[in-house]
């Protein structure tokens, strides 16, 4: 870890800022720090890691924004939506902190800051400390850095205002002013030096999770997300995240399992497995470890290939020997990198969800090309047809992005087919982001944003009726479900009449009672948390289990039912 160098000074008058933190700690017992966590599922992991570190190093975490001393906001910069949120979520907290606990340190980490690292302090200049995506388990003592420098900046803005109460007391007149102002210039340099906000950050990105890094999970008990590779090798014309998170750097297997194995012994049901592309795992340890090897020996190994490299595959091979009734769910995989291999795993092992999370982004082959994504249009329509052929039952989620610069009518045209044809369970539709520092970013024919929005209504619709046909598919069949919590009737009706979801859909005969009962909400195999469609469950049963149900309804994209038993043992 380094400090940025810029503008700024390099370091922040050490000695100075050392001993505020030591005066700090000896008036104070412990520190309350809250957390906001914004973005992905990565995302959240990483805030999982810093409240661990932070309850680790006795600093106690609150839901009170109004109780902390240190608010720390974790950050989204993938694309403009991400970035509005971040600034705005921080705006919001300089705002709260001025009008109801002004000696809070604010602390801005992840993805925003490691992006904008050369203009932070310009940016932002209300915030006390800044901290990229490298500096997770050094939160600590960022906190209380920052605790600190609030201090003094609430001491100098104090200092300056008597300052200027006394000139304006005098009419700001003396016989030595003119001698008392150049005494003081160098001085008051120095505090404008010494109250710059701290930047911590990495330009490359190294960090990666270990099984031992303490770890407060925010998600339900019943459910946990495990990171198993951060950064990307990737470099599609339209994304940063290797600018941010830096390149690929995969776990090893035997850490992964004995985190696995930690989360389950502590109740949870569902791991799902996350990375920037999961099918990527384990590609860059051989590498890695020739590099270990060459600077150990001072020569460089030769005939070093991907055959000694664990695979998601072999991964998930180990995952599934893992004692105890749970699912195995993966996300963020890429089409370049799926193998027969991995198909055939995932179909013999029960624990691994019938669901494939596998963003193709477009299929028109020009567009594919410019946003570099390594897949032509055959590729992507045969590895489809194959998952579906080997897996029975699968379920298929993809995300897809309109709008890239160069796509003409034409080529929305075909992703619109393709999409009707291929008949995705799950899809998830994205207008494109024009980011600057991308190669897309430079790119000719960027289409206009309103054209971008018609063209995902459209895909949206149609998707809609491809969703009802699917959930409709479901009727009268027995289905397991992991119970997420207890219902209400209120609950239950705004879910099954509203406009995003779709009317409900149940046979005369069950729907002039459905309202009059205990519901429970749920989600299938078949659904990620957060982002796919839930089981509106009637009956009662433990929060965090699964239970067998019979469908009796759905609307256009959630499901109805009930339990089959009313206790199953």
């Amino acid at each position: 870890m380094r400090r940025l160098k810029g503008d700024h000074a390099d370091n922040l008058a050490p000695s100075s800022l050392s001993v505020a933190v030591s005066e700090l700690g000896k008036r104070e017992k412990h520190l309350r720090a809250a957390i906001i966590s914004l973005g992905c599922a990565k995302n959240l992991v990483d805030s999982e890691l810093m409240v661990g570190a932070l309850l680790c190093a006795g600093i106690e975490i609150t839901n009170d924004q109004a109780r902390a001393d240190a608010v720390i906001i974790n950050t989204c910069a993938f694309i403009k939506s991400a970035k509005t949120e971040s600034i705005d979520a921080v705006l919001e907290a300089v705002d709260f902190r001025d009008s109801r606990r002004r000696r809070q340190a604010l602390i801005v980490v992840g993805c925003f800051p490691q992006r904008y690292r050369e203009n932070l302090a310009a940016l932002l200049p209300e915030v006390e400390a800044f901290a990229g995506t490298d500096e997770v388990g050094k939160i600590a003592d960022l906190v209380r850095e920052a605790v600190a420098l609030r201090a003094m900046r609430l001491r100098e803005e104090s200092r300056l205002s008597r300052g200027a109460q006394r000139t304006r007391e005098s009419g700001g007149h003396g016989p030595d002013r003119a001698r008392r102002r150049q005494h003081r210039e160098p001085a008051t340099e120095m505090k404008r030096t010494v109250l710059t906000p701290l930047v911590m950050i990495n330009r490359w990105p190294e960090y990666i999770p270990c099984a031992d890094a303490p770890r407060f999970r925010l998600t339900p008990h019943h459910y946990a997300y495990l990171k198993i590779a951060e950064g990307c090798d990737h470099r599609c014309s339209f994304c940063v995240i290797p600018q941010v998170r830096g390149r690929q750097r995969s776990r090893t297997p035997e850490d992964i399992v004995a985190e696995a194995r930690a989360l389950i012994a502590d109740g949870v049901r569902e791991l799902n497995l996350i990375a920037q592309d999961t099918t990527a795992y384990g590609r860059d340890i051989v590498r890695r470890r020739a590099r270990e090897a060459a600077a150990a020996t001072g020569a460089a190994l030769a005939g070093l290939g991907a055959d000694g490299a664990p695979t998601l595959a072999m991964l998930l091979g180990e995952l599934q020997k893992l004692p105890g009734d749970f699912w195995i769910r993966v996300l963020y995989t890429h089409p370049a990198h799926w193998t027969d291999e991995l198909i055939k795993t995932i179909a013999n092992c029960p624990k691994v969800a019938r669901y494939v999370d596998i963003p193709i982004q477009h299929i028109n082959d020009l567009i594919l090309h410019r946003m570099r994504r390594d897949t032509r249009p055959e590729h992507i329509a045969g590895l489809l047809q194959k998952i579906r052929d080997a897996i029975p039952g699968v379920a298929i989620r993809t995300t897809v992005i309109v709008g890239f610069p160069g796509e003409t009518d034409q080529c929305f045209e075909e992703l619109l087919e393709f999409v009707k044809c291929a008949r995705f369970e799950r899809l998830g539709v994205f207008t494109y982001s024009h980011e600057e520092g991308t190669v897309a970013g430079r790119m000719a024919d960027q289409v206009p944003e309103k054209e971008k929005r018609r063209r995902m209504r459209l895909l949206l619709r149609e998707q809609r009726k491809i969703a009802r046909d699917i959930a409709a598919s479901f009727l009268g069949r027995r289905i397991r479900v992991l119970i997420e919590g207890n219902g209400s009737n209120d609950m239950f009706r705004h879910a099954a009449f509203s406009s995003e979801h779709g009317s409900i859909r149940i046979p005369g005969a069950i729907s002039s009672e459905i309202q009059q009962h205990d519901w429970l909400v749920g989600r299938s195999e078949i659904d990620a948390p957060d982002i796919d469609g839930r089981v509106y469950v009637r009956g009662k049963w433990p929060v965090g289990e699964f239970a067998n149900v019979r469908v009796i309804g759905h609307t256009d994209y959630d499901l109805v039912a009930e339990l089959e038993t009313a206790r199953q043992s």
